[in-house]
């Protein structure tokens, strides 16, 4: 049990670094704004939790630290200008409806960012996807001013793209302040895989899913640009780490996470392709979650099966044993 705590903790922290680099490349971009509005998710995912534990008569722990990871990753998907109230909202909604409502860090059911993103997106769904431009700088407390829509609108109306490789690999375009730096995403990325921070088969899933189609059923005339553009765009590579990957809502074996990643890969890159969604694939996550439960429940079986299996075993061998030194006694 320890050492399962010591993991969820570790987990936890190669995360949040993670975040953190991510939140420095936003300030980069975007300044001060940015930088504030995810200490404001994040004091409002602490406090949450506490009120929330309280009313279930549990006490908070480190354990309960996870509420952190969650809220950075929602202000990540936000844009830097996000209204404070509109986000905070957002994050009570996600420690207690996504994830407290359903029992807490031990049952969870979807990810909690994914979850409060999409009811962001259904209440204030245009000030959700209206972003500054990179390296407009807005004060704490100033009106945003000259918003546009994203690049990754952009692509899914038109199929063009005005940023060059070096722009997308940097962050260099409009889009949720975290979910646009593709070169740490990819470090990122390499790094949780590594620390097995994050779920091997569900990444690799999705980025399968995602980019096997893109070549298949291309959204422009190039194959390479349409698998380029379709894992850039759309915080396609973003949501595969942090939220499709999340070890607490991926099933455990690879084998049955991959399918569940190229479940999710295969419907989002559809519903860009025909109805032009954006960031449909955290859309997607959240309402794919009867198949994760359907793989945990799947892996549970197995493992009672094979535990009863090999308790027979151990019974058998127990009594030939047993049978043997009575025989020779005897």
């Amino acid at each position: 049990m320890l050492k399962k705590a010591r993991k969820e903790r570790l987990i936890w922290l190669d995360i949040m670094i993670t975040l953190l680099t991510l939140e420095l490349m936003s300030y980069f971009y975007y300044g001060i704004r940015s930088v504030v509005l995810a200490g404001v998710c994040v004091c409002t995912a602490a406090i949450a939790e506490v009120i929330s534990l309280r009313m279930m008569k549990r006490r908070f722990t480190a354990d309960d630290l996870t509420c952190t990871s969650d809220a950075m990753i929602l202000a990540l998907m936000f844009p830097s200008v996000m209204d404070y109230k509109v986000a905070a909202i957002a994050v009570i909604f996600a420690v207690i409806v996504a994830k407290n409502i359903f029992g807490g860090r031990a049952n969870m059911i979807f990810s909690p960012a994914a979850a409060a993103y999409v009811f962001v997106l259904t209440s204030w769904g245009h000030q959700l996807l209206q972003y500054t431009e990179p390296h407009v700088k807005t004060g704490v407390f100033d009106t945003p001013a000259a918003l546009v829509n994203s690049a990754s609108h952009t692509f899914n109306m038109t199929g063009n793209v005005d940023h060059t490789d070096f722009e997308l690999l940097l962050g260099n375009f409009s889009g949720p302040s975290g979910a646009v730096s593709i070169l740490l995403l990819v470090v990122a990325a390499a790094v949780l895989i590594f620390r097995r921070s994050i779920s091997t088969g569900a990444f690799i899933g999705t980025i399968c899913g995602v980019g096997f189609f893109a070549c298949v059923t291309p959204m422009i005339n190039s194959r390479a640009g349409s698998l380029k553009y379709s894992l850039v765009m759309n915080m396609v590579l973003f949501s595969a780490i942090y939220i499709v990957s999340d070890v607490r809502i991926a099933p455990k074996r690879n084998y049955y996470a991959f399918f569940y990643g190229l479940f999710i890969g295969v419907v989002s890159y559809v519903l860009v392709l025909t109805a032009a969604k954006e960031n449909a694939i955290v859309i997607v996550s959240v309402l794919f979650t009867p198949i994760a439960l359907g793989f945990k429940n799947l892996e549970k079986r197995i493992e009672k099966a094979a535990s009863e299996h090999k308790e027979s075993e151990d019974n058998d061998v127990t009594e030939s044993v047993m049978s043997g030194k009575e025989t020779a006694t005897e």
